[in-house]
């Protein structure tokens, strides 16, 4: 199917068939976020079905979010070794099979294999690869296209949050989950739309070309047992993968994963107990799931505004420090929140933290990309995404055993605030260090060569800055001198 339908570029179209990529990954988004973020809906029925804790209840999304994110690298690595579409329609069948078998659930850990494990996993083998396709489709518009893909998870939330509650209102939480079942099935016509392209980078050059050729035919003539086939074969995986992952040395992208770390500790609990917190400030059960609406619907400003606004030329360059801005500013918001205890006052709160939630997960495939490449992006989203799992795993634990010991949401808001505080505070701490530098090696530099001097138009200066964004300091030494004149200057 690969072979048949894959389009040859040698650049990104930035339209065109790239409409069809994002409107794929904006069903993708919906069938997979936003079914995940209305688990939370569901919260308070399994909690009073099975009679357990508020810690025990949270393990379900918890682990619906870490397989989701634990598996990322498998969904890449599916889409790169078969294709996009394979891998999206697999995962939609398994995700679908994992939320018809919760819905005959007789205890919690039933629901941890099923609604948990399996339906994590389907959604895994989707979400990456999407994401990625959109990236290898635009490049000028990049972080519009990702505006409007990612929104599927806030108009998702708009729409299901009470569509999921009056489901389970008419035909309990089963029949939600049945019905659930069947609408995530859209995942695998998602997925036949996701047509590979193949970019200039991408492709080999004739020298790799005819090796690889001539490797095919030195397979051939060797018995698939021989230790030189074993050899050949031990090689090229090896070289395959540390040509696929090698930017995990790379020390910006080390940075960012640490980042995420910490924002994904705290950006997962508020989906979790927002509607349980509603309820224990005497909002409605019908008032709390408009709560989440409201969150899914600004979530959709926050994609698509931040990424109109960050693919303006004022903003293009800045696109880090509006990541870092957004994600700082959710960690506010979760402050504030244990004092917000009515709906006039959760509603602006639900606003301001939906907005910045989108702006920022619109931003994550976009930073990612300018650190790491297009070449390189389905691999790393994986990485990032994979990232998630772990904070996604035991923060909504964490959280519901503090409201247990404390009877109260107030310590783990506030954890989940300080926590994306933290993760903006370091990227923006290791962007100063970064800057300060390559200040410092820029004047190095002049001060080693004198000719570097004699010009004035800011062309050196330009040109080694852009060296030391995408080279290692090491090596700036044997950069610079590539930029000094020949001749006199006029």
């Amino acid at each position: 199917m690969e072979k048949g339908t894959r389009v040859r570029s040698t650049s990104p179209p930035d339209g065109g068939w790239g409409w069809m990529i994002v409107a794929g990954c904006f069903l993708v988004t919906i069938c997979t976020r936003a079914v995940t973020r209305c688990i939370s809906i569901f919260f308070v029925e399994f909690q009073t079905y099975f009679t357990q804790d508020y810690a025990q209840t949270a393990w379900i999304h918890s682990i619906v979010d870490c397989v989701t994110m634990l598996c990322a690298p498998l969904g890449s690595v599916v889409s790169n070794h078969l294709s996009c579409q394979v891998g999206i329609m697999l995962g939609g069948l398994l995700a679908s099979t994992g939320l018809i078998l919760g819905s005959f659930a007789t205890s919690l850990k039933h629901l941890y294999l099923t609604l948990g494990v399996l339906t994590g996993l389907g959604f895994a083998l989707c979400y990456s690869p999407a994401i990625a396709m959109v990236g290898k489709y635009f490049s000028r518009r990049k972080a519009l296209a990702y505006g409007i893909a990612m929104s599927g998870s806030g108009i998702g939330t708009f729409i299901l949050a009470p569509v999921v509650q009056l489901l389970i209102e008419q035909f309990s939480w089963r029949g939600a989950l049945l019905i659930l079942g069947g609408f995530v099935l859209n995942l695998c016509v998602c997925g036949a739309l996701m047509r590979p392209i193949t970019l200039k980078e991408d492709q080999t050059t004739p020298e790799q070309n005819h090796i690889s050729r001539t490797e095919k035919q030195d397979f051939k003539r060797v018995s698939p047992c021989s230790t030189l086939t074993k050899k050949w074969v031990h090689t090229c995986l090896c070289c395959s993968l540390q040509q696929e992952y090698s930017f995990l040395l790379m020390s910006d992208f080390v940075v960012l994963a640490i980042s995420v770390l910490f924002m994904a500790y705290g950006c997962s609990p508020l989906f979790v107990y927002l509607v349980p917190y509603a309820l224990s400030v005497g909002v409605s059960h019908q008032q709390a799931a408009f709560l989440m609406s409201i969150l899914g619907v600004i979530d959709i400003i926050g994609n698509i505004t931040f990424g109109w606004l960050t693919d303006r030329r004022c903003l293009k360059n800045y696109r880090y420090v509006c990541y870092l801005f957004a994600v700082g500013l959710d960690g506010l918001c979760y402050l504030c929140l244990p004092m917000l205890q009515s709906l006039p006052l959760l509603v602006p709160f639900s606003c301001t933290f939906g907005y910045f939630d989108g702006a920022y997960v619109t931003l994550i495939p976009v930073v990612t990309a300018e650190i790491v490449g297009t070449t390189s992006l389905s691999s790393a989203l994986g990485v990032v995404y994979f990232l998630h799992a772990v904070p996604y795993l035991v923060s909504p634990p964490i959280a519901g055993r503090l409201v247990d010991m404390t009877g109260s949401y107030t310590a783990a808001f506030l954890l989940c605030g300080f926590s994306m505080i933290l993760s903006s505070v370091l990227l923006g701490f290791a962007r100063l260090v970064k800057k300060m530098r390559k200040t410092q090696l820029w004047f190095l530099a002049k001060e080693s060569d004198p000719k570097l001097q004699l010009w004035t138009n800011g062309s050196v200066a330009y040109s080694v800055a852009r060296e030391l964004d995408h080279k290692d300091e090491q090596s700036v030494a044997l950069t610079v001198p590539r930029y000094s004149p020949t001749r006199p200057v006029a």
